[in-house]
């Protein structure tokens, strides 16, 4: 069975809900903190997919592992992000703002990014993986930006009913993306726990760096505390179930083992980002 079909019923159901959570509001907070703003899309744009590269090549991942980790850190985190912000009493306005922008921004800079370590594998590994960068636009705009667009329209349309919709949807994302790393675990057991070692090394040190400079970033430019625990959260929190769509979609790479960095990574990520929230709580 490819899991792809389990993956995009809940990818598109989570960009709807980002959609619906959108509003005027968080892309006006554009224009009233700019310099927050342009943080969190340089921690998530650029640094985040070059700490990946510099863990994957310091580690001499595999090919595939190696495409799957830039993967992830090209994914911006979804509405998942919001709600850690949330938990950890951060600025949630920013953090919608930041996941709406970068979801947007990064339709054209995956593929940008994707194609440039397709070919830095291929020259440097000889081995060769192909990207057709055409396949995998459609498969964001209809995955992605579709369903964020159909969201923001029921919000204007129907708000009442929408306003339902995001909380009874929000309280299924994360069971749902459970379960979508249990059936992958599950079907590959053997496969994770040969690599656990390594792909667990480098998602838990892509999560912590990222966060490590994010926080750093925030802290050079004085952002406010609640801000800076937004930042980290936004940086550190991909959506791996887009990652898994796009490595095991039969349309693009179609390789199950180039999912499989985004599937520990999704353990992980909960782990240490709900581990992050604890503490700071407990701060408080």
């Amino acid at each position: 069975m490819n899991t792809i079909w389990i993956v995009m019923p809940i990818l598109i159901i989570l960009m709807f809900l980002l959609g619906i959570d959108l509003s005027k509001e968080a892309f006006d907070n554009v224009a009233k903190n700019p310099k927050t703003v342009l943080l969190g899309m340089v921690g998530q744009i650029i640094f985040l997919p070059l700490i990946a590269f510099a863990v994957a090549w310091t580690l001499k991942l595999q090919p595939e592992y190696f495409m799957g980790l830039i993967l992830v850190a090209c994914c911006p985190g979804g509405s998942s992000s919001n709600v850690f912000s949330l938990l950890a009493k951060g600025d949630v306005a920013l953090s919608v703002t930041l996941t709406a922008l970068s979801s947007i921004i990064t339709l054209f800079t995956l593929p940008a990014i994707m194609e440039f370590a397709s070919r830095f594998i291929s020259d440097s590994a000889g081995t060769t993986i192909e990207l057709p960068i055409g396949k995998l636009i459609v498969q964001n705009l209809i995955l992605l930006f579709a369903p964020m667009l159909a969201g923001s329209l029921f919000k204007r349309y129907c708000p009442v009913t929408a306003t339902k919709a995001s909380r009874l949807i929000g309280r299924a994302t994360f069971p749902a993306l459970m379960t979508l790393a249990l059936v992958f675990f599950i079907q590959y057991h053997k496969e994770i726990a040969e690599n656990f070692t390594i792909l667990g090394l480098s998602a838990a040190l892509l999560i912590l760096l990222a966060m490590a400079c994010s926080s750093a970033m925030s802290r050079i430019v004085k952002s406010s505390i609640a801000a800076r625990r937004t930042i980290v959260i936004e940086v550190g929190m991909q959506n791996a179930a887009q990652a898994i769509a796009i490595a095991s979609s039969p349309f693009i790479f179609n390789s199950c083992k180039m999912a499989l960095p985004a599937i520990i990574y999704a353990l992980l990520m909960n782990i240490i980002l709900l581990t992050y929230v604890y503490f700071v709580k407990r701060n408080n």
